[in-house]
């Protein structure tokens, strides 16, 4: 079970100027209630597809059925995609496997070694290509893509699509699975022409949202993790998160906080983890955040420019790199800590130095110790220079504590979206750069805007030092 615990953004601890006041709660009350009445209005009417997805029982079905049909029979898993695509994949994987995942041999590990090329990099997508060619029989490729049409998608498949037709022959089609529009797009008709395997991507699921939807299951349960517990513990936050009593609701409450810090100038959105496993949550997190509340506009048109800005850090390595700054820079951010109370593993430090005082303390003592030692200790500072901050209380991590984690802070952005209120569904900014990467590659139909963009692709040399 997950927990959220916000004692330390109260004003009794920061400051009537930094911290939420019970008179800031009371004059919100109202427009928390009207927010999760929105948001719980449009999940029972079917119109919020991602809250439907704790409990369909379809998406998993055809999950497993594949995942059944491979297993054993894949040495490697290549997922090609980005954005929501993606970071889900990564962040179930890094969260729910050991770190060393892929370094185990073949036989012991609980499903094939997974790479998700997340980005066009030619030297990551050339170095992945030339060490999985020797395994290339035993190796699936899962391109994720609605339209198939997204450009960084489209030229990793056509890259890894004509490496396994050159190697492999006729038979290339066996180690490509498709995820996509099961009705119409560019990747569909490659994937019905070709003969891959076929998993949807929902169409009232934005890709953000996208992870609990055989976009980021598949990969998780083919690397042995357990998508039913992961989808319970989704459950069991929609259930909490489905109470008008804001005061128990934990993204309602999360929200509000947010919301309020926001109005006092906290417009920096830090996410810090105490656990290298949940770091890659924090990437996950950022695009949730930022894509959805990042707007120009309210929903009457106004021009708002609304969004806080989503910073991902570490624990306890940031705290050498960037609490400097958290305390003594400007006082703009919200610190939300991920704290875990029993960690995968423990470790104890064994006794010895018992004459250097500087040492001595560490011995019999576990890093699990350690480390949530690091992280009150952090929260104190940060208090103690009045910054605010919340903790995300994690018993273990396990399946259903992330599933958890994704369904809460899934529904806090909706909640903040009704908060701000802005459209926290689309995504209109990211239009134009996919736009403008078609003219400078050359797509037809986009010959006006490549004349747009010429003194941006052009190199000025009296402004090159």
């Amino acid at each position: 079970m997950i927990q959220l615990y916000w004692k330390n953004c109260r004003s009794e601890v920061v400051g009537e100027q930094h911290g939420v006041t019970q008179q800031d709660l009371e004059k919100l009350s109202d427009a928390m209630t009207a927010a999760h009445k929105a948001v719980q209005s449009q999940a029972d009417s079917g119109t919020l597809g991602y809250t439907k997805l704790p409990t369909n029982k379809e998406y998993s079905q055809q999950v497993k059925t594949l995942v059944d049909k491979y297993r054993g029979k894949v040495t490697d898993l290549v997922v090609l995609g980005i954005g929501g695509s993606a970071l889900g994949n990564i962040a179930l994987q890094s969260a729910l496997n050991p770190l060393t995942y892929n370094l185990i041999d073949d036989a012991t590990r609980p499903g094939p070694r997974l790479f998700v090329l997340d980005n066009v990099d030619p030297a990551l997508v050339g170095e992945m290509l030339a060490f999985l060619r020797p395994r290339l029989k035993t190796t699936l490729v899962n391109v994720i893509s609605k339209s198939g049409e997204t450009a960084e998608t489209a030229s990793q498949f056509m890259i890894f699509r004509d490496m396994l037709r050159r190697e492999l022959g006729e038979g290339f089609a066996k180690n490509i699975v498709a995820t996509t529009d099961m009705a119409k797009g560019t990747l569909n008709k490659i994937a019905k022409a070709d003969g891959y395997d076929m998993l949807p991507v929902p169409d009232d699921v934005g890709g953000r949202f996208s992870v609990l939807t055989p976009v980021g299951m598949f990969s998780a349960a083919m690397c042995g993790i357990d998508i039913a517990q992961l989808l319970a513990g989704a459950q069991s936050m929609k259930q909490r998160c489905s109470t008008p009593q804001w005061r128990q609701n934990p993204a309602v409450l999360l929200a509000g906080i947010k919301f309020i810090s926001y109005l006092k100038g906290k417009v920096m959105d830090v996410m810090m983890p105490y656990s290298n496993r949940l770091y890659l949550l924090a990437d996950w997190y950022r695009q949730l955040w930022a894509e959805s509340l990042g707007k120009a506009t309210d929903r009457a048109g106004r021009e708002v420019f609304a969004g806080l800005t989503p910073i991902k850090a570490l624990g306890t390595t940031d705290q050498h790199s960037q609490v400097q700054l958290y305390r003594e820079g400007p006082n703009d951010k919200l610190v939300q800590f991920l704290e875990v109370a029993q960690q995968p593993q423990e470790v104890t430090v064994p006794a010895g130095f018992a004459d250097v005082p500087g040492m001595s303390y560490l011995a019999g003592k576990t890093l699990g110790q350690l480390l949530n030692a690091e992280k009150v200790a952090t929260e104190y500072a940060l208090a103690f220079s009045k910054r605010p901050s919340v903790t995300i209380r994690f018993d273990a991590i396990t399946p259903h504590s992330v599933g958890e984690f994704i369904y809460l802070y899934e529904m806090t952005t909706s909640i903040m979206g009704e908060l701000l209120n802005i459209n926290a569904y689309d995504q209109p900014a990211v239009e134009l750069g996919k736009q403008a990467t078609f003219a400078l590659m050359g797509r037809a139909g986009y010959s006006e805007m490549e004349q747009k963009i010429k003194p941006f692709a052009s190199v000025d040399k009296e402004f090159l030092v």
